[in-house]
């Protein structure tokens, strides 16, 4: 066979070969996406002869009404019987969700809890090209579209008791434990005020927790500062889709994608007890923008938080 009738079977070859490979990784992508997981981390922030305090930590569930296997996951979290759950926003991803969240998570309303909202309980989401996320932020932020129900969600956890941390403070006594707490409504909207939380931290209480959804470092450069035990945050995905080994290569935020999801320092070369710095815990979170529900090397999570006494 002449060499020009070898090429183009060999470029076929490779071609298919491609596609095949191609069609593999979305369908993984697509599995990946439902293969929900529990995650366990231990955090040494409390004092010594302090009790374990058990904390749920949600996020990013960006939930629609048809996501049943998604809503029954979350329901059997209760079962953990988690002393805290703290929860950092972007629950909603449909007009009608609202009912959906609040029904899957009945069964943790009852538990001590605190919450900010994120970006995706304000807005509507839109079918976007999913690599743009791949890419630098461009400072543009999707607010033109319908707004979604967040007042009903804010009432829900509100009258379940949990506190509202956005652009506030709150203190809770978990277990004989008194928790101070500050947050910030969404940094990626610049909608975080951080004048009105500014300030050291309660140095009478047990521990001092801040809360955001997007871990923009001008957040957690002043909550680190101000004294604040550990942060807790979202908003990264993980990186959604990841090298191999769960390598992110993007936060969608100015976290550096090496704390992505997991528990840090921050400032991420800081330690344990230096004044200045805290522990930072990112969420992969449970969800996906509805339009694109894949996940590659990083799979959906909730996080189960054990704080114990510092060594």
């Amino acid at each position: 066979m002449t060499p020009t009738r070898i090429l183009p079977r060999l470029a076929g070859v490779g071609l298919g070969a491609g596609v095949g490979a191609g069609l593999g990784l979305a369908a993984y992508g697509v599995w990946e996406a439902r293969a929900y997981t529990l995650r366990e981390v231990t955090v040494p922030v409390l004092p010594a002869g302090s009790p374990d305090l058990r904390v749920l930590h949600l996020s990013d569930i960006h939930m629609t009404p048809d996501q049943r296997a998604k809503q029954e996951w979350l329901a059997g979290l209760a079962a953990l019987e988690p002393d805290l759950v703290i929860n950092t926003g972007d629950n909603l991803a449909h007009r009608r969700s609202v009912p959906v969240v609040l029904e899957a998570l009945s069964g943790l309303l009852g538990v001590p809890g605190a919450y900010v909202l994120g970006s995706n309980d304000y807005y509507s989401p839109s079918l976007r090209n999913p690599l743009r996320y791949l890419l630098p932020d461009d400072g543009r932020r999707h607010t033109d579209v319908p707004q979604l129900p967040w007042p009903d969600l804010k009432a829900g956890f509100d009258e379940a008791g949990w506190l509202d941390l956005t652009n506030g403070f709150g203190s809770l006594v978990v277990n004989g434990t008194r928790i101070s707490f500050a947050g910030v409504d969404d940094p990626h909207l610049e909608y975080d005020d951080l004048s009105r939380v500014a300030g050291p931290a309660d140095p009478d209480a047990d521990l001092r927790l801040a809360v955001c959804h997007a871990p923009y470092l001008r957040v957690l450069d002043q909550f680190a500062r101000d004294g604040y035990d550990a942060i807790i945050a979202g908003h990264t995905h993980g990186g959604q889709v990841c090298l191999p080994g769960g390598r992110a290569l993007t936060t969608n935020c100015d976290l550096d994608p090496a704390r992505a999801r997991g528990l840090h320092r921050h400032p991420a070369d800081s330690s344990p007890g230096e004044p200045g710095s805290s522990w930072l815990h990112v969420s992969a979170g449970l969800g996906t923008n509805p339009y694109v529900r894949v996940r590659v090397a990083c799979r959906p999570e909730a996080t189960l938080l054990t704080l114990v006494a510092r060594t």
